[in-house]
């Protein structure tokens, strides 16, 4: 979805208030796939003034009841969704479809999970540690010997890279460029 900043849309619902052109064509004027949004900035501009238009930063928390009743005061007077964000002081009327989309499948409780990722507990933390310690343990004394051997070949070759740099950083780049180019030709025949 594309966010429109209020610039943007005060222009598009000015242009649609004062001028002769309808929703349609003020679509594919401004290069929107949809009349939608210019129906809804209309209202909000009807009813709120220039302000409704405002992006918000952060996003709203709206309690469980007040979702409710949202959802109820649609389903009692059938109004649309525009028309229940317009009566509730919504000023982005496709949350109110979310709401009743989460309330239909999981009813009243699946409307108080919060969005997002949950913060990660102690308790996983602490798992994770745990399994990483026991990995480590379980290693044998030869395994642990190889595993130090393959990490100091790979901080030598880190290194000799790194002084080759250090020495001729424009022949170093170039050889290595030269490497890049001549597996791409190879890649595309």
């Amino acid at each position: 979805m594309a966010k429109y900043s209020k610039e943007f849309k005060l222009k598009v619902v000015r242009d649609y208030l004062n001028g002769p052109l309808g929703y349609k064509l003020l679509a594919r004027k401004y290069g929107m796939k949809s009349i939608a949004p210019i129906i809804r900035w209309a209202a909000v501009y009807n009813k709120y003034g220039a302000d409704g238009l405002e992006v918000k930063k952060t996003k709203a928390f709206y309690p469980v009841q007040f979702k409710l009743d949202v959802l109820s005061f649609m389903k009692r007077t059938g109004a649309s969704e525009n028309e229940t964000a317009l009566q509730f002081g919504l000023t982005n009327p496709p949350i109110i479809a979310a709401w009743k989309k989460k309330f239909l499948d999981g009813g009243a409780e699946a409307l108080d999970q919060p969005r997002g990722r949950p913060p990660m507990s102690d308790k996983a933390k602490n798992t994770k540690k745990k399994k990483q310690e026991t990995q480590n343990k379980e290693l044998t004394r030869e395994q642990k010997l190889e595993r130090e051997n393959e990490l100091l070949r790979l901080e030598l070759a880190y290194l000799k890279k790194l002084k080759a740099f250090q020495m001729d950083p424009e022949g170093y780049l170039e050889k290595h460029r030269q490497r890049y180019h001549s597996n791409s030709k190879k890649n595309s025949d």
